[in-house]
């Protein structure tokens, strides 16, 4: 059997006007510092955002989106943050910020396959 380890994740959230606080919920970022594993997923769901905002900018969120991504892979398309070690951008990326794509705070738990997880979560919190 194999051994647990020990991961974490925030939720990644679109919070249309940062003023009303109000959020929804597309995606996720998972770090497991023992398998090397960073990767954020999302799904940005137009219909809910309109919800919210009569116009938002689509592309400019998928964008942002995007960066999460390159920066959690290491792409040099990531920019200064993106070369920084795993655990590094992982911090950055969940750290408190009062901006249109924000993190939830840090959540931990175990898991024996950090992907299967990261998808599970992605399921349960976004879709």
């Amino acid at each position: 059997m194999q051994d647990k380890q020990l991961f974490e994740y925030a939720v990644i959230r679109v919070v249309p006007q940062v003023e009303r606080e109000e959020f929804i919920n597309v995606g996720v970022i998972l770090f497991c510092a023992r398998l090397k594993f960073l990767q954020a997923t999302y799904t940005l769901n137009e219909q809910r955002l309109t919800c919210f905002s009569q116009q938002p900018d689509v592309d400019e969120l998928k964008e942002h989106l995007c960066v999460f991504e390159r920066i959690c892979s290491g792409s040099e398309q990531g920019g200064a943050i993106a070369r920084l070690d795993a655990a590094s951008r992982f911090r950055w990326l969940t750290a408190t910020r009062s901006t249109v794509v924000q993190c939830s705070k840090v959540h931990p738990g175990f898991c024996v396959d950090p992907l299967e997880t990261l998808m599970k979560l992605h399921e349960q919190l976004v879709l």
